[in-house]
């Protein structure tokens, strides 16, 4: 009884895991859609190179950014496929 309940969590875990990133994906690209129908004009002040181990999530927290105010300054990142010494702005205006 205790392995299924254990597997009962694992598989709960994983699917809200894949919900989550789910989600995220098209939060993200509603964000991006819009910057551009508005043809948002965005500025970058400062850019870091990715390391090894960063993602979207910990680089917008290690510069103080809301996952959202890095994603409308990078509109063009991928967060699922960012690479050691990929540029990304970590300072910067959107101008609407």
């Amino acid at each position: 009884m205790a392995k299924n309940a254990s597997m009962f969590v694992k598989m709960a875990a994983i699917v809200s895991l894949v919900l989550m990133l789910v989600v995220l994906t098209e939060s993200r690209s509603t964000l991006v859609r819009g910057l551009k129908e508005t043809n948002a004009i965005i500025s970058c002040n400062q850019v870091t190179g990715v390391e090894s181990g960063d993602d979207c999530t910990s680089i917008s927290e290690s510069f103080k950014l809301t996952l959202q105010s890095f994603l409308a300054i990078n509109p063009n990142i991928n967060c699922n496929s960012m690479f050691v010494d990929q540029w990304v702005c970590v300072d910067g205006n959107v101008t609407i």
